[in-house]
């Protein structure tokens, strides 16, 4: 296999949950190959960077191995190797959010709040 779909290959490496979720976020404009904006048809070949944002994070990966199948969660971090600059930044953006705490609210919370809330709280589930 020389070269996968990009939505099969963000699946199989398990960035989203569904295939449905990765066509989402590829059409949303939050992944990137090489630099340029992609389309789930996109083919993904070994050596190409990615760049995958789900905020408040980002992932700047290396393809090294390609599946179309999505496997348990070691065989899908063997497809990829995040780069240095992408571990640095995403632990620096953990601990910044994690030593802001919790929002605090008073009454019924408002959109903007309520979206505060579930980012923060989002956020403690990624650690």
């Amino acid at each position: 296999m020389s070269a996968v779909r990009l939505d099969k290959f963000l699946w199989a490496a398990r960035f989203f949950k569904t295939r449905t979720l990765s066509v989402e976020a590829i059409t949303g404009g939050r992944v990137s190959i090489n630099g340029e904006r992609a389309k789930p048809a996109k083919t993904v070949k070994i050596g190409d960077t990615l760049a995958i944002r789900r905020p408040p994070f980002e992932f700047v990966i290396v393809v090294r191995a390609l599946s179309e199948k999505r496997g348990g969660a070691p065989e899908a971090q063997a497809l990829y190797e995040e780069t240095a600059a992408s571990k640095a930044k995403r632990e620096a953006i953990a601990t910044e959010m994690k030593a802001a705490g919790p929002p605090v609210f008073k009454g019924r919370p408002t959109k903007k709040s309520r979206r505060d809330y579930e980012k923060w709280l989002y956020s403690q589930d990624e650690e």
